[in-house]
């Protein structure tokens, strides 16, 4: 007489479906992380030239405009305007400002190798990058000029630091920096 088979093992569960699913988790992680970085896309490149206190030259980058800053400019403009009329500050201090503001720049960055980080928009009506730009040692050379009082924010449009950069220019106010010495 034939001995019983044994009985057949249950076939393991397919694990076909639990890969699949797992990779299409993988991919929507990867492309949501792709997204999010678009908004933070970065370079670097070495200071080649200071326009002023808040352009630069950018070696492999061009003509970089610091995002959500503005410095006085070298001769009397326009802009002398509004900072006489919003903030109370003259003439004669805001061509010192200019000096003190473009000497900061070339002191702090020309020659290093800095990151440009983009926010919203990517280029200004004149076509120069607008970035915040990051020092070898990792401060914000933005804030700094902010914090010194050798600039304000520039109030005109959104940027995703803007906030930051109030209390910064709103600090150096408090202590009498740069623009603010009274």
């Amino acid at each position: 007489m034939k001995s019983p088979r044994p009985p057949l093992p249950h076939p393991a569960p397919s694990i076909t479906p639990l890969i699949l699913f797992l990779l299409a988790l993988l991919l929507a992680l990867l492309l949501l992380a792709g997204c999010a970085g678009a908004d933070t896309e970065q370079i670097t490149g070495r200071v080649t030239w200071v326009y002023d206190g808040d352009t630069l030259e950018v070696e492999g980058a061009g003509k970089v405009r610091l995002i959500g800053i503005d410095t006085p400019e070298r001769e009397a403009s326009g802009r002398d305007r509004f900072f006489r009329e919003k903030f109370d500050i003259s003439s004669e201090t805001l061509r010192r400002g200019y000096r003190q503001a473009l000497q900061f720049n070339i002191a702090t960055a020309k020659g290093n190798t800095v990151r440009l980080e983009f926010d919203r928009e990517k280029r200004d009506r004149h076509d120069r990058l607008l970035a915040y730009v990051t020092l070898p040692d990792g401060r914000l050379l933005n804030r700094l000029l902010l914090q010194k009082g050798l600039a304000v924010v520039y109030r005109r449009f959104g940027f995703r630091l803007k906030d930051d950069f109030l209390r910064a220019e709103a600090q150096a106010r408090k202590e009498g920096t740069g623009l603010w010495k009274r």
